[in-house]
């Protein structure tokens, strides 16, 4: 919160939202102190904003542990409800998921995350459990490679110079070299696979989904456990079917693909 602002720039409102983002699949309760120290802000000014979003109905509390409440939602339904993905996905996926045997989900880039905006959950492998609105740091997941491989230069560095690469498990890509050595493997190869960056036991992959000039708006990915399916069964087995579902998709979205927004 420290990068210079433009005169137009309101810091209350953008401090407001740093408070909702503190929250997260991994950390869904939070004490003061830990959104203090998430946001960066004194215990007193973030406070001040819990309290307020508490008034508004947007955060609960009992006196100690804060947590956000379903109507935090209406702050993303617009921009959902105002897209054509999500509904052109889901038939997509729902035969993709049942072709493979696996889940399915489609997600776009949001910043230094990829944010699920269509799903079907054949089982749950991971320990948190994915909805649509769920984020995940892109340089960890397959659908965030597969994003990040289809942004342009610029962007990229961008990503780059933003994004944390946190280690997550020990195969993670933490450093720019090695996540730009597999962006550039993913552009040639068509689709990308991560085996457990984003979490133990979790192998996915994913594939492009492209507007009518070519660009990559959004990723569709298959995930499995790592028990279950070895890497080359993914390549053989999932990978086949995962390109021709993302063909699908961007076929059906071709007659409005102004209506499909790049997070």
């Amino acid at each position: 919160m420290d990068e210079p602002r433009g005169a137009h720039h309101v810091q209350s409102l953008e401090r407001g939202l740093a408070v909702i983002r503190a929250f997260g699949a991994r950390s869904p309760e939070l004490t003061l102190s830990d959104v203090a120290r998430a946001t960066g802000l004194t215990r007193a000014a973030a406070r001040r904003f819990l309290l307020t979003l508490v008034d508004l109905g947007y955060v609960r509390t009992d006196g100690k542990l804060f947590s956000l409440t379903a109507r935090v939602l209406e702050l993303g339904y617009a921009f959902l409800s105002s897209m054509t993905l999500p509904e052109v996905a889901q038939p997509h996926l729902e035969r993709l998921s049942a072709e493979a045997g696996e889940s399915s989900s489609v997600s776009v880039l949001d910043g230094t995350d990829i944010v699920y905006v269509a799903r079907v959950a054949v089982s749950r492998i991971m320990t948190v459990s994915i909805n649509v609105g769920t984020r995940f740091p892109a340089h960890a997941t397959s659908m965030g490679h597969v994003l990040l491989a289809g942004s342009d230069p610029e962007e990229l560095e961008t990503y780059l110079g933003r994004a944390g690469l946190d280690r997550l498990t020990s195969h993670t890509l933490t450093t720019p070299a090695a996540l730009k050595a597999e962006l550039a493997k993913v552009r040639e190869q068509g689709w990308a696979l991560v085996d457990q960056e984003l979490e133990e036991g979790l192998r996915s992959v994913a594939a492009p989904i492209r507007d009518r000039n070519g660009r990559v708006v959004a990723a569709v990915n298959l995930s499995t456990h790592a028990s279950r399916t070895s890497r080359e069964q993914v390549k053989k087995e999932m990978v086949p079917p995962l390109l021709a579902a993302a063909k699908r998709i961007e076929a059906d979205l071709v007659p409005a693909p102004a209506r499909v927004r790049r997070g």
